[in-house]
């Protein structure tokens, strides 16, 4: 999605009639930790309000509960980003404004505060006696669960970037949300190809991702997300047809024999070779007993 749609539509109108947008660049470099990086992404952007250069920090958090620090970690963050800046620009006596935009992917609802202050263990009326000696901010908190799908704004990049991280939180990635066919003709296919990549590499059921492959309305994909897709689909069509023979099989053993031991559906479930398969169907109509055909296992 591009930065500059994803921030006009949920930062405040006010703020953004002030920013040139045109000047809007992706900062290089990260500013999270190391460790942080399987659970949180970042980027940092620059752009022009009021004709000066002011940042926006993107933070996009996929762990699967809240931090009621969270706004510790920001400003840890902005720290770093004022620290590198102050580094790289040597005897320079300001620094840049930060505008930090948290983007939670959890499912669940979060209630930590955005306000840095109201991690002090401080009543209100006691926080203005201390204000003076206290940095304090608050950043913008994006909650996707709390976004219907179809309220989701933004280019239909963003749309469907935005859409998946929310499905994949609350178990949805096959959902028609996210394959609308509407949407998909028009993404781009850099985020086509993403999605592809992006669900395969999830806990979904691969039956009904190879239907939803069936059923894309797009075939100008990266090659090799082309060929990642088909090979999903052959193994979906080769699965269903293993899965088909396995069934015919002991369907015929329960006609002929009327009882079977759950065992040999058992037997049955770990054979994964067609050709194998299709023999022993024809044993199971030749076969004179079950322990002549489970012999042949």
């Amino acid at each position: 999605m591009p930065p500059a749609a994803f921030l006009q539509a949920y930062l405040d109108a006010e703020l953004v009639a002030l920013v040139d947008w045109t000047s809007l660049h992706v900062e290089p470099g990260t500013f999270i930790d190391a460790q942080m990086k399987s659970s949180i992404a970042d980027l940092l952007f620059t752009a022009k309000l009021h004709g000066e250069d002011t940042h926006f920090y993107f933070l996009c958090e996929h762990q699967s509960s809240e931090d009621a620090l969270m706004p510790l970690r920001v400003r840890s963050y902005m720290v770093r980003i004022w620290s590198e800046e102050s580094q790289s620009m040597p005897g320079a006596a300001r620094l840049t404004p930060i505008i930090p935009v948290v983007v939670a992917q959890d499912n669940k609802v979060w209630k930590t505060s955005t306000k840095f202050h109201d991690l002090f263990h401080l009543p209100p009326e006691k926080w203005e006696e201390v204000r003076a000696f206290m940095p304090d901010f608050q950043f913008r908190l994006l909650q996707l669960v709390e976004l219907p799908f179809e309220s989701i704004e933004g280019t239909p990049d963003g749309k469907l970037a935005l859409r998946a991280l929310k499905a994949q939180a609350v178990g949805e990635l096959l959902g028609d949300a996210v394959w609308e066919a509407s949407l998909l003709r028009m993404v781009s296919c850099e985020v086509l190809d993403y999605l592809i990549r992006y669900v395969w590499n999830q806990d979904v059921d691969k039956d009904g991702f190879c239907l939803r492959l069936r059923e894309l309305p797009r075939t100008d994909i990266n090659p090799e997300t082309m060929t990642l897709a088909q090979k999903i689909r052959e193994e979906g069509r080769e699965e269903g047809r293993e899965q088909g023979m396995r069934q015919a099989v002991w369907s015929l053993l329960e006609v002929r024999f009327e009882t079977v031991p759950e065992g040999l559906r058992e037997e049955l479930a770990h054979i994964n070779d067609m050709e194998r398969l299709e023999a022993l169907h024809r044993h199971a109509i030749r076969c004179v007993s079950l322990d002549e055909f489970a012999a042949a296992l």
